[in-house]
């Protein structure tokens, strides 16, 4: 392959994916900070979808020959990266494949997440040669789930798959995106829009 066909591959991907992360709204800070709180799944039934998607994909993939390339686990690196992760996310309302998505729709703060995301990957960079020999024990080396099993890769894909669509559709059906995304799509949900919509008129009422 090319670097020029690369480059426009990926060019391709990256506007599926911007479409899709648009339309689905799940960039916006209260859907984010909805899901970590618990209030609403519109960002898990996302991860959940894109999820099943990739197991049906490598699914097809593997079945044509192509092989694939798992990180090794490395399980301290992954346990402090994602406490630390869940953190910035929660307190930020954004995550490093959202924050673009929320300067081009126009939020003036995601600039200050995406500064410090930067300032934070920069202070890794000069940081990391102290806290490799940390981060890089417990090292498990390339696990998989077929590898586990003794099983082809389709033979867990596959039913995984099927379990993780049965649950997403269970899951629409006991908290429908509707109902979870708000009359706006902003993320506040139609309880909470009524709420702030009703507090002026409450403010300005003149009690005798």
């Amino acid at each position: 392959m090319s670097v020029v066909t690369a480059i426009l591959i990926g060019l391709a991907m990256g506007f599926v994916f911007g479409f899709a992360l648009e339309k689905s709204r799940v960039f916006e800070p209260g859907i984010i900070v909805g899901q970590m709180q618990m209030r609403n799944f519109i960002m898990l039934k996302i991860f959940l979808t894109a999820v099943a998607t990739g197991l049906l994909v490598l699914t097809v993939m593997s079945l044509y020959g192509v092989k694939m390339h798992p990180k090794p686990t490395l399980a301290m690196a992954d346990l402090v990266g994602g406490m630390l992760l869940g953190v910035g996310i929660t307190v930020a309302g954004a995550c490093p494949g959202t924050v673009l998505a929320q300067i081009g729709a126009g939020y003036k703060d995601a600039w200050i997440t995406l500064v410090g995301g930067l300032l934070g990957a920069l202070t890794f960079s000069y940081a990391e040669p102290a806290l490799k020999p940390v981060l890089m024990s417990a090292s498990s080396g390339k696990l998989t789930l077929d590898g586990l099993f003794g099983a082809p890769f389709w033979l867990v894909a596959v039913p995984l798959a099927l379990v993780l669509i049965v649950s997403l559709l269970a899951l629409e059906r006991w908290r429908p995106w509707r109902n979870e995304l708000g009359e706006r799509a902003d993320g506040v949900t139609s309880e909470a829009l009524l709420l702030t919509e009703s507090a002026p008129d409450q403010a300005h009422t003149v009690h005798p």
